[in-house]
């Protein structure tokens, strides 16, 4: 197969939340592949930082930070960094109590980071890749979008609705020839489920109910990014790729 259904040069991305774990690492693959990559948070000397220590193999990554949940700080980004070809809505957080004490600040804040950001700042960059009839956007879901255990509930609910999302995203903007498409990465070793992992039994319960017998890792989750990035997804549309090991697709 030719290699340049998979290059992405001459293609602007923006990865939001992007300044560690996943989003970071996608960043990275997405420069790798050839693509101009703007990186987000919301600490900009964060950002300055990766920026600085990554400027040798990455000399075309910029850095934007800006509040992905706030409408008006998403519309003045994207008026600052202008179209892109590429969005990947990764900003995501988890607070993990069980549903019956979960506060209302708790639920608000993982509904707002993890699924209402995707509609603000899809909505903000699709409206010039419609302009432009053309654009890809990738939503980080989880394999929670389908599946649920205790103490996720308001991550789970986010990321249900982010997988509908997804399709309604498809449903009225595929005809304008975007393909908007969803990773639902399993459990992966990243800064915020170092707790996870560090811990025995859980560690252990993970690694006999998924197939692989192992935690992903962040670089796990790049070969599915780059490939809906690219040209050889361009007839796939309103999907959720599971990256999981097998987790998803056993009892």
């Amino acid at each position: 197969m030719p290699t340049s259904l998979f290059s992405l040069h001459g293609q602007r991305a923006l990865v939001t939340g992007s300044s560690q774990g996943i989003g970071l690492a996608i960043a990275k693959a997405l420069s790798h592949s050839g693509a101009q990559v703007v990186i987000n948070g919301r600490n900009q000397a964060k950002l300055d930082a990766i920026l600085s220590q990554e400027n040798g193999e990455h000399p075309t990554m910029t850095a934007h930070a800006f509040d992905v949940t706030n409408p008006e700080a998403v519309q003045a980004a994207a008026a600052v960094i202008g179209p892109i070809d590429i969005l990947v809505n990764n900003a995501g957080i988890q607070r993990r109590t069980p549903l019956i004490e979960a506060t209302k600040a708790d639920w608000d804040l993982v509904i707002s980071t993890n699924l209402t950001s995707a509609f603000l700042v899809g909505q903000a960059f699709a409206k010039t890749m419609i302009e432009r009839g053309s654009g890809k956007i990738i939503n980080i879901c989880s394999v929670m979008s389908d599946l649920a255990r205790p103490t996720t509930g308001p991550y789970t609910a986010a990321k249900g609705g982010l997988r509908m999302l997804t399709r309604a995203m498809c449903a009225e903007w595929a005809e304008h020839n975007i393909q908007i498409n969803g990773i639902a990465p399993g459990y992966i070793t990243t800064e915020l489920t170092a707790p996870l992992a560090n811990d025995p039994k859980f560690d252990a319960w993970i690694k006999a109910r998924t197939p692989s017998r192992r935690w992903g890792t962040v670089e796990d989750l790049t070969g599915a990014a780059i490939f809906f990035a690219s040209p050889a997804s361009n007839y796939l549309n309103g999907q959720i790729l599971a990256v999981d090991g097998g987790l998803s697709a056993v009892i």
